[in-house]
């Protein structure tokens, strides 16, 4: 990729453009490093699967060395990279194999969560995010707030057109100036203006009707922890009315990338009853609790009946108020190895 004779931290700004400019190619990939992190933050924001952002990173990174000598150094190479990252989801969200766009009418299903509709949503685990915004002074810290990684929030942003989303995220999460945003996607200032208000607009429709007045974070709260921790013991007990008291009444279960929905307490412990009691219980529960978007989740593993071991069986991530569990988001076990996690134990390892 080109010589190698220096780093970033060696060169003012001036020079470090140079740098990248001419293939300097220690420059670039430390550089690079830097903003990884973060740029993977962005592009699940745009496309809302991890493994996609993963992949959509590294064409970024492909596209910015290729890039390389139009790097003029009037803005940032953060701020650079950022404009390649954004432009190219679109270019992803533009092709009919990849379109992600949800047209569901909020009007006709009142009430159901924004997840139900994204089927390629996947959560992202929480000491990652941590790897975007180390220092609590850097650019992007606040843009991994709570509030802006939420599942509801990720999903509600898929409702969205790109580029309507690509507005919000660089403007209302990333909080770039008006004209900096419509240089980056090569449109007007009015049009920007016009896209953010009508994103806006669907957002209202589509966030939980309480969120406005939730406290932004950067970890689930004690009182969320300990609902946690009663869910994996009731889970672990396969204790049924433990679980229901600890579910508010019109709880909402979705499971994407299925299209299910399960409506209230009643329906969601209606699916629940075969696989925790009766002749049909599937078998003997083990719950690892996780931290994913910065909310509380666990991974849910079942031994059955003449097994040696657990197997994973799925994700829940759990979303309270008030003491209670409002949502809950379950994904499948393929995802546990973003998380470190093995999709089958064996006891003795939980019992060492």
């Amino acid at each position: 990729m080109g010589e190698e004779h220096g780093t970033a931290g060696d060169f003012p700004a001036d020079a470090t453009a140079e740098a990248v400019r001419s293939g300097d190619q220690a420059v670039f990939g430390e550089l690079a490093a830097r903003h990884r992190h973060e740029l993977r933050v962005h592009c699940y924001r745009m496309l809302g699967s991890f493994t996609d952002a993963e992949d959509m990173v590294q064409e970024t990174l492909l596209r910015a060395w290729r890039a390389r000598e139009s790097f003029e150094g009037r803005s940032t190479f953060r701020a650079w990279l950022y404009r390649i990252a954004t432009n190219a989801c679109l270019d992803a969200l533009s092709g009919q194999a990849r379109a992600r766009e949800v047209v569901a009418d909020v009007a006709e299903r009142p009430g159901r969560p924004a997840a139900a509709d994204v089927a390629w949503l996947q959560p992202y685990p929480d000491d990652l995010l941590d790897l975007a915004a180390p220092d609590e002074g850097a650019p992007d810290a606040a843009a991994i707030a709570r509030e802006t990684v939420e599942l509801a929030f990720l999903a509600a942003i898929q409702h969205l057109p790109p580029r309507q989303r690509a507005v919000l995220i660089l403007r209302d999460v990333g909080g770039w100036p008006v004209t900096e945003t419509a240089e980056a996607l090569e449109m007007s200032v009015a049009s920007v203006k016009s896209a953010l208000q009508r994103a806006r607009a669907t957002l209202r429709e589509r966030l939980p009707r309480r969120r406005a007045e939730w406290a932004a974070a950067t970890r689930p709260s004690r009182d969320e922890l300990d609902l946690l921790e009663r869910y994996v013991t009731a889970s672990r007990n396969a204790d049924l009315p433990a679980l229901a008291a600890l579910l508010r009444e019109d709880v909402l279960q979705a499971m994407p990338p299925a299209a299910l929905v399960y409506v209230g307490r009643a329906a969601v412990l209606d699916m629940w009853r075969p696989v925790l009691e009766g002749e049909e219980r599937w078998g003997e529960w083990h719950c690892v609790p996780l931290a994913v978007n910065r909310q509380p989740a666990v991974a849910n593993y079942v031994r059955r009946p003449g097994e040696t071991s657990y197997t994973a069986v799925n994700i829940d991530v759990l979303c309270a108020e008030d003491g209670l569990i409002t949502e809950i988001t379950t994904f499948g076990p393929e995802l546990l190895p973003l998380f470190g996690l093995p999709l089958s134990i064996r006891p003795a390892v939980i019992e060492s």
